[in-house]
């Protein structure tokens, strides 16, 4: 971290309201994945972990930013075309976008 240019800041012990983006971070990946997805095993548990990261990311619309995604796409949203599902972990997460024309 330090070589990255990134400063830590220790917390207190037991003091979980004091870091709200890990938090809502925590209690999204419970209540959008965890909840419907069984981890097999740590490997599978890490699978589950990084794929939800990449939807959490990439293709999820957040509320606080006016439901729009935390890191754009490439190129300007499409207005037209057909609207494609994409599913990871098996169907438990989704994703609808539109199609290139």
């Amino acid at each position: 971290m330090r070589a990255g240019g990134v400063e830590t800041v220790k917390l207190p012990a037991r003091s979980p309201d004091l870091n709200a983006y890990a938090e809502r971070f925590v209690g999204s990946i419970k209540s959008e994945c965890l909840s419907k997805v069984i981890p097999l095993g740590e490997r599978h548990l890490h699978l589950i972990v990084s794929e939800y990261t990449a939807h959490y990311n990439l293709e999820r619309n957040h509320q606080g930013l006016g439901n729009r995604l935390l890191e754009r796409s490439r190129g300007q949203p499409q207005e037209v075309g057909r609207v494609a599902c994409r599913e990871r972990l098996g169907g438990a997460l989704k994703y609808y976008c539109r199609e290139a024309a």
